[in-house]
């Protein structure tokens, strides 16, 4: 059993001395715990190797959530702070890079077995985008669902490196007929009654253009823990599809039903993807595209600032469509201001906005939103769904100007 001070016994390697294809090493935990904002937060900050001390959720598998703090940094999410999500507790510990190959079968005309060096050889391509966890931020629903209670850390903005899936596919040529493709890692069940985690995209989708086999992060390999040697990477969908130690790219001429698309990661089959607190939808769809955030990043909830001029600065994504716009309130909504966007790294990256507020002494509620490029902004009231996903409510701020 994995714990928070050893990741595998008998391992003398540390962090700072490990390559990118192994987890062998020593995992400390720190007196230090957070409390996220929630019943039951308290968390202890842990630290894995080729990782910041994170925030703990569990162990076996490793779940670490990245503390919001670190979203004010700058818009690219560091490698060694960015959030792990992992379903299924037979995480591989050793990755050979040189033995690591993708198998490319099913319904094509010539079925494939890639070596990481065959990929690196093939015409590659760059893209900011963010990561974000299903779950992210459940922890504030309410009332309370089940699932990893997680608050806002669940996310982080990378530029990936690697090769269009269409690339691939093309080159083992798909038969007609075909429907979906089916993605499978390295990771796996400790039980046979546990369901291996794969996941499906429609053919269209997978041919893209924009969905990636990605072997690059932010100019190095991957982490171990965030799915070196490979990863899936489906820019503005959330981190269910994008598989970790990819190996296995499946093209079928059904619609896959396996327990991670047919049951899990479904949401409400209507316009708000949402029901009444307490209740169960009627039909449900997979989850697919982020909703539209924003965060204010520099100043923490119940802090203390100066009266008069305050700078104010944060995030805004979604899925795809691009910030059209930002805006924010020192008065819990009743008015707004608009705010400055900074560099645009792509549709799918993490927009900065910043603003200068005057705030008089005493008591405010900041809040910001966001717009897309394609109208859709952020509700004031959050909705509810049984699976606690796709939470996108106008984030508050409480602060008091002295």
């Amino acid at each position: 059993m994995l714990d928070r001070r050893r990741l595998l016994a008998g391992t003398a390697a540390t962090a700072a001395t490990l390559g990118a294809g192994s987890l062998l090493g020593s995992i400390d935990a720190f007196a230090k715990t957070v409390t996220l904002p929630f019943g039951n937060g308290e968390r202890p900050m842990v630290k894995y190797p080729q990782k910041r001390p994170m925030i703990g959720l569990t162990e076996r598998p490793p779940q670490l959530e990245t503390p919001f703090s670190v979203f004010d940094e700058g818009v690219i999410t560091p490698n060694d702070a960015f959030f792990v999500r992992y379903h299924l507790a037979d995480v591989p510990l050793e990755i050979d890079p040189a033995k690591f190959t993708i198998e490319v079968k099913g319904k094509v005309d010539k079925p494939l077995k890639l070596s990481l060096a065959d990929l690196r050889k093939m015409p590659a391509k760059e893209i900011v985008a963010v990561n974000q966890c299903s779950g992210n931020s459940r922890g504030l629903f309410e009332p309370r669902v089940a699932g990893g209670q997680l608050a806002n850390g669940a996310m982080g903005n990378a530029r990936w490196k690697g090769v269009p899936l269409k690339t691939v596919l093309e080159k083992a040529g798909v038969q007609a007929g075909a429907k979906q493709v089916v993605f499978n890692g390295l990771d796996g069940p400790v039980s046979d009654k546990t369901p291996d985690f794969a996941k499906a995209l429609d053919l269209d989708h997978a041919r893209d253009g924009e969905v990636m086999l990605a072997y690059s992060m932010n100019g190095t390999d991957l982490p171990m823990l965030n799915g070196f040697p490979v990863r899936l990477v489906v820019p503005g969908y959330y981190g269910t599809y994008w598989v970790k130690h990819l190996n296995e790219i499946t093209v079928i001429d059904s619609v896959y039903d396996n327990f991670w698309m047919k049951t899990a990661y479904r949401i409400p089959d209507n316009d708000c993807n949402c029901v009444e607190p307490g209740t169960a939808p009627k039909a449900t769809v997979p989850i697919n595209r982020f909703t539209v955030r924003s965060f204010i990043t520099n100043v923490q909830d119940g802090a203390k600032v100066k009266a008069g001029e305050t700078r104010l600065k944060g995030i805004a994504f979604d899925g795809g469509k691009g910030i059209k716009e930002v805006v924010v309130s020192i008065d819990g909504g009743k008015s707004w201001l608009p705010t400055k966007l900074g560099k645009n790294l792509g549709n799918y990256s993490f927009r900065e906005w910043h603003a200068t507020v005057k705030l008089p002494a005493g008591a405010h509620e900041l809040k910001v939103r966001a717009t897309s490029n394609d109208g859709k902004t952020q509700p004031m009231q959050a909705s509810w769904n049984p699976a606690g996903y796709l939470r996108n409510v106008v984030e508050t701020v409480r602060v008091t100007a002295a």
